[in-house]
C-alpha cells in the first residue's frame, strides 16, 4: 500500500501565547499552527507546571491530536479528505477509492486499486460459524447492536483483526473490516425479516454486492439500478469521514489503549448509535413522514418549531456555521436518484420546502441553522430501500475508513493512552458512618 505523501509539519517553536493565572503563576504555552492555519495553545505542560487544567465541557474548544486526514473548516463550509475537496470527491470517485485515501494518504494508481477491490472480495465472506451467533439475536433486535456485536465475534475467527503481528498485517485486517461490515449488516437485515441470508457475490462492485446481499431471494436474484448503486457510493463517501467526531474520537480514545483494531471500530459502532450522532437521519424521516402523515402545511410546521412545540431536524451542525457541503451534494442526488428511478415521493417536496422557508426566515438564519448531512440522506436510503431501522447501520458502513484510518494514524504515533481529567465536584472528605448509626 501507499504511504501518505509528506505533508508540511505543524510550526510549534516559534510562537507561545502567555497565560497568566490568578495565584500569580505565569507561563508560556507554545502555540500550534496547522497547514490550513489553523491555531491551538499547547497546554500539555500546564498541570504538571502549575497545578492547574483547563475545563472543557463536550470538548468544544479541545485538538485532542494531530492528523493528516480530513480538514473541516465550518464557517466556511468546507471539507477535504486528505486535501481533495468532498464535491470532487462526489462526484468522481468510488467508496473504494476514496475507503483507499483515507486510509494511506493518496488516491491510488489504477493497479493499487484494483489489489484493494481484490483484497475486499477475498475478504467479503463471513465465517460458517458466526450463523450460530446470528442465531442468538432475536428478530427484532436492533441492527446496530447486532452490529457491533458481530464485529467483534467475527474478529474472533481471524486472529490478525484480534492482534496484529506487525504493520505488514493491517491492510488485511482494514480490508477484512470494510469488506465483513456490509456482509454482517446485510445479513442481520435478512435475519430480522425472516429472510434466508444471500452471499456475496465476488463478481459486482462493493456497493452492488452490498444491495445484492440485501434484496436478493432464492431463485429471485436482485439487480440493482445503476442510479441506486451511485446513490449508496455517494452516500457512503460522504460518511467516511468526519474529524473528530463523537464516534472516531471514541475509536482513538479506545485504540490508545492498545485494543485492537477491531474493539476500537465496534465501540465507534456504539457511539454512532446514539440519536444525537448517526441516528439523526432516522430522525428526519421520522419528522418528514410524521409532516406527510398529517397533512400539515410546511409553514404551520416552521411556527410551530419557533415556539418550540415541534422539533426541526436535519439543521444545525456542531461545527459547520455555515451550509453543509455534504447536504448539497445529497439534495441533487436525492433528485436524480427519484427523477431516474420514477419515483414520486412527496417527502423530497416537503423537504425543499423546509430548506426554503428556514433559509428564508431570520430566526433560522440568526441561528445559522442550515441543512446538515442528515436531511436528504433517509430520502436516498428509502428510495433505494433501506428500512429506516437500518440507517445508522449505513452511517456506520460508510464511516469504516475513516475510523481504520484514524486508529491507524493513533497507533503509528504511538501516543500515551487518553485520559481526560477532571474538576470535582462531589462532597469533601467525611467519615464512614456504621450503618447501625444512620
Amino acid at each position: 500500500m501507499a504511504d501518505a505523501t509528506d505533508v508540511k509539519s505543524p510550526e510549534t517553536e516559534t510562537r507561545t501565547a502567555n497565560l497568566s493565572l490568578p495565584d500569580g503563576q505565569s507561563l508560556d504555552l507554545p502555540v500550534t499552527v496547522g497547514v490550513e492555519n489553523e491555531c491551538a495553545v499547547n497546554v500539555g505542560a500546564l498541570r504538571s507546571e502549575t497545578g492547574y487544567i483547563t475545563l472543557d465541557p463536550s470538548y468544544g474548544n479541545t485538538g485532542s491530536c494531530q492528523s493528516d486526514i480530513t480538514f473541516i473548516d465550518g464557517e466556511k463550509g468546507i471539507l477535504r479528505y486528505r486535501g481533495y475537496p468532498i464535491e470532487q470527491l462526489a462526484q468522481k470517485s468510488s467508496f473504494t477509492e476514496v475507503a483507499y485515501l483515507l486510509i494511506w494518504g493518496e488516491l491510488p494508481t489504477k493497479q493499487q486499486l484494483e489489489n484493494f477491490s481484490m483484497l475486499l472480495t477475498e475478504n467479503e465472506m463471513l465465517h460458517e460459524g458466526l450463523r450460530n451467533a446470528f442465531e442468538g439475536f432475536p428478530p427484532y433486535g436492533h441492527p446496530m447492536a447486532i452490529l457491533s456485536a458481530m464485529i467483534n465475534a467475527s474478529a474472533c475467527y481471524h486472529p490478525d483483526l484480534m492482534e496484529m503481528s506487525g504493520e505488514d498485517d493491517f491492510p488485511i485486517a482494514a480490508a477484512k473490516l470494510i469488506s465483513k461490515v456490509r456482509t454482517i449488516a446485510a445479513f442481520s437485515y435478512k435475519k430480522s425479516i425472516g429472510q434466508p441470508a444471500r452471499y456475496p457475490n465476488p463478481a459486482l462492485s462493493y456497493c452492488a454486492n452490498f444491495l445484492h446481499m440485501m434484496f436478493s431471494i432464492p431463485y429471485g436474484r436482485y439487480e440493482p439500478e445503476p442510479e441506486a448503486t451511485k446513490a449508496l457510493s455517494q452516500f457512503l463517501i460522504l460518511h467516511a469521514d468526519h474529524e473528530q467526531n463523537c464516534s472516531t474520537s471514541t475509536v482513538r480514545m479506545v485504540g490508545s489503549s492498545q485494543a485492537n483494531l477491531s474493539a476500537s471500530v465496534a465501540a465507534g459502532v456504539c457511539a454512532l448509535w446514539g440519536p444525537l450522532h448517526g441516528g439523526a437521519n432516522m430522525a428526519v424521516i421520522e419528522m418528514l413522514t410524521r409532516i406527510q402523515e398529517t397533512g400539515m402545511s410546511v409553514k404551520d410546521y416552521v411556527e410551530k418549531v419557533k415556539k418550540r412545540e415541534m422539533k426541526l431536524m436535519g439543521f444545525g451542525h456542531r461545527v459547520y456555521k455555515n451550509f453543509d457541503p455534504r447536504a448539497k451534494i445529497l439534495q441533487k442526488a436525492a433528485a436524480d436518484l427519484l427523477d431516474k428511478l420514477g419515483i414520486t415521493d412527496r417527502r423530497l417536496e416537503i423537504a425543499r420546502e423546509l430548506e426554503e422557508a428556514a433559509l428564508t426566515d431570520d430566526y433560522f438564519v440568526s441561528r445559522k441553522l442550515y441543512p446538515n448531512v442528515d436531511f436528504y440522506s433517509g430520502i436516498i436510503l428509502n428510495a433505494i430501500g433501506i428500512p429506516t431501522n437500518m440507517f445508522t447501520v449505513m452511517f456506520a458502513i460508510g464511516r469504516m475508513p475513516g475510523w481504520i484510518a484514524h486508529w491507524y494514524e493513533a497507533y503509528k504515533q504511538a501516543g500515551r493512552i487518553c485520559r481526560p481529567r477532571q474538576i470535582y465536584t462531589g462532597p469533601t472528605e467525611r467519615q464512614y458512618v456504621p450503618i447501625a448509626e444512620r
